[in-house]
């Protein structure tokens, strides 16, 4: 038991740092070749964040345990908005004004439904994992043209979380370093992804509890470490709007880019768990989120401290479920 502890410890720390190394070796590229780096910070710098969930949801699914990537996808959603923005909020409380963030956020409460929606008849097919990938494209091809055509018209762009962005873009380097950690930080999230995913399942049967849950609590957390790295780091540089973008977008991309893996490489029947109990959590905690967002002065959102340890209350709430149905 300890050996396997171990190693997903390792494995976590190997998979947060090869997500970061990957992120700078493809936005070096991606510049070098010409691309801008307001489309780099809105494609590959905001993915980045979530490549651990989609690595890990892959290599589960892959290894025959959907539950594990469903279980990731929807608790890293309850623990970005109940433990990371909690977290973060508590540091610093939150003054948000950007227009991408107000839009996003019914885009958010909108997909939660549709996840819970496709996973209340206990089962999730091919073409429901299909479904969600071709709406990832589509959102990441409204995003980047929403700011294209911002800039077009003024030759500026002036939402705050864009701007942030385009200055969050790694340093450029030549070529040589940029393909060697591209190519690193892709070698190292698979090995790290399996690692953990193995280890984590051999944990869960230790202890009695099932796929899903370990999805939910062990590996929902780890992979939310560069979530909240970058979320403290945000508000800490006083940049509010990047810091609440950073978690609605990875929530996003948790359920049109990391669900669908479940669905695509594993298709069938799944825990009824998921439909029964999390994902109406998860609606739960977002129209919390959506809520506590909703009351607005002079153009902004303001999430206080007093606002963030109710949602940390919550995010201690579903883990006290989740720990009593398991032992049951």
């Amino acid at each position: 038991m300890l050996f396997h502890l171990i190693i997903l410890l390792i494995a976590f720390v190997v998979l947060v740092w090869s997500a970061d190394k990957f992120v700078y070796g493809a936005s070096s590229l991606a510049r070098n070749v010409g691309i801008s780096p307001m489309i780099i910070g809105l494609t590959i710098v905001a993915m980045g964040s979530s490549a651990p969930e989609m690595m890990v949801s892959a290599v589960a699914s892959l290894q025959g345990a959907p539950d594990t990537a469903i279980g990731n996808a929807i608790g890293s959603n309850i623990t970005n908005i109940a433990l990371v923005l909690g977290l973060t909020v508590l540091i610093k409380p939150l003054k948000v004004s950007s227009s991408t963030i107000k839009q996003e956020l019914p885009i958010i409460l909108l997909l939660t439904i549709v996840a819970y929606w496709l996973l209340k008849d206990n089962n999730f097919s091919f073409m429901e994992g299909l479904l969600l990938m071709i709406g990832f494209f589509i959102f990441i091809s409204s995003l980047l043209v929403r700011a294209l055509k911002q800039r077009k018209a003024s030759n500026k762009i002036d939402d705050p979380m864009i701007n942030e962005a385009e200055q969050d873009v790694p340093e450029q380097t030549n070529n040589a370093n940029a393909i060697f950690w591209l190519l690193a930080g892709i070698i190292l999230l698979v090995a790290s992804s399996n690692y953990l995913v193995e280890s984590a399942s051999f944990i869960a049967r230790a202890f009695g509890v099932s796929d899903l849950v370990i999805g939910l609590t062990v590996i929902a957390i780890g992979t939310s470490l560069p979530e909240l790295a970058a979320s403290i780091a945000s508000v800490l540089k006083k940049e509010d709007d990047l810091a609440l973008g950073n978690i609605i977008g990875s929530n996003i991309f948790n359920i049109l880019a990391v669900l669908p893996f479940a669905g695509l490489l594993a298709p069938g029947k799944i825990d009824a768990e998921a439909g029964l109990r999390d994902a109406p959590v998860m609606i739960a905690i977002t129209l919390l989120l959506f809520a506590l967002c909703f009351s607005r002065k002079k153009g902004f959102f303001r999430i206080t401290r007093l606002k963030g340890a109710l949602l940390l209350l919550c995010y201690i709430a579903y883990q006290i479920l989740l720990f009593t149905q398991s032992v049951r």
